[in-house]
């Protein structure tokens, strides 16, 4: 079924997979910075309101470049109260008019701290320009959740010119990783069969059952996106954990679960964690052998922190757009996110 190029071109009819295969070439994308400042008022701490695919960019960039300042985000309706004057607050919707994302720019505009808005359209830009707050515009994608690399980079922008970390050569190393990102998802496309394809295989491995995602710290902001594409691609109900957290609590739940529980463990392995989270996660496969069903192990190779990250979120987008069509479901669509937004009006 996954090697029909005429049953997925019938079933992806939106053409998430040729979406997913350009997302690497939005780390090269010009961004107009221009109504950003060019000095920053004194900033103690940086709060991001998003929710979806729009706060990915940011738990992305909280693990690379990372932050040298207190980082929070803020996927709901309400700012914390320690939001004040030396407080930047970014303001991120792809559409624009997220209502939660809306409820924290009226509120971080009425606390008189530093507020940008990072939005593709929707009310949001509309409130930026007539407030003449710093914007910046996202380019044009069919999702918000295959918009996460614009996100990512707006985001870095912001963080780069408001001097708020500490990496040097970022530049260099964002052109590096779009090539690498490129190189990488060929062994992924439509046109390389199951054979040789481990998104495929993946995909075929997982079919029927509910995944769990879990990784370490350097990889948890992946992990969340393959829950994100789990849910929204493949219409197939995924969770996500995150060590050393996990072994501490969720672990001894999978003790009293048969085997044939209807689940699947994939493990997101980095180089560049701490040494004893890669330790957790062996002993915990040994632990619970028989208890649940064995991982499959995903370990991107990679020569820095941000190839293997953003590396890992592209590998996910593949694997859930082809279990999409192995459940039978066009990949993009989100009705039921559409109803909700309906229903709350």
């Amino acid at each position: 079924m996954l090697d029909d190029i005429k049953y997925i071109h019938r079933k992806d009819a939106d053409d998430a997979l040729g979406v997913a295969a350009k997302q690497w070439d939005q780390l090269n994308y010009d961004f107009d910075l221009s109504s950003l400042p060019k000095t920053f008022s004194p900033i103690s701490n940086v709060v991001y309101a998003g929710m979806g695919g729009s706060a990915l960019g940011a738990s992305l960039s909280s693990a690379w470049p990372g932050y040298n300042r207190p980082f929070e985000i803020i996927r709901g309706y309400d700012l914390p109260s320690y939001v004040g004057p030396e407080t930047l607050v970014i303001c991120s919707s792809y559409s624009g008019n997220t209502e939660e994302t809306l409820s924290c720019l009226q509120q971080a505009i009425k606390s008189k701290s530093t507020v940008m808005v990072i939005a593709g359209g929707g009310k949001l830009v509309e409130l930026a320009k007539d407030n003449k707050l710093p914007l910046v515009v996202l380019p044009k994608i069919s999702q918000p959740r295959y918009a996460v690399l614009a996100n990512f980079l707006a985001t870095v922008r912001v963080i780069e010119q408001a001097k708020l970390s500490d990496t040097k050569q970022m530049d260099k190393t964002i052109v590096a990783t779009a090539k690498y990102l490129k190189q990488l998802q060929t062994d992924w496309l439509p046109l390389v069969p199951v054979a040789r394809n481990k998104a495929k295989k993946l995909a075929l491995d997982l079919l029927g059952t509910s995944p769990v995602i879990y990784s370490g710290p350097r990889l948890a902001s992946a992990g969340y996106k393959w829950k994100i594409s789990f849910n929204e691609n493949a219409k197939n109900v995924a969770w996500q954990g995150v060590y050393p957290e996990f072994s501490h609590n969720e672990f001894i739940g999978w003790s009293s679960h048969p085997i044939s529980k209807p689940y699947s463990i994939i493990d997101l392995v980095s180089d560049f964690d701490h040494p004893q989270i890669n330790k957790r996660i062996k002993i915990s496969a040994k632990l619970l052998s028989g208890n649940r069903p064995h991982p499959y192990t995903v370990h991107i190779k990679a020569k820095n922190v941000l190839e293997e990250l953003l590396g890992s979120v592209l590998y996910g987008d593949f694997v859930t757009i082809y279990l999409a069509l192995l459940n039978g479901v066009n990949p993009t669509p989100v009705e039921l996110v559409e109803k909700m937004k309906k229903e709350l009006k």
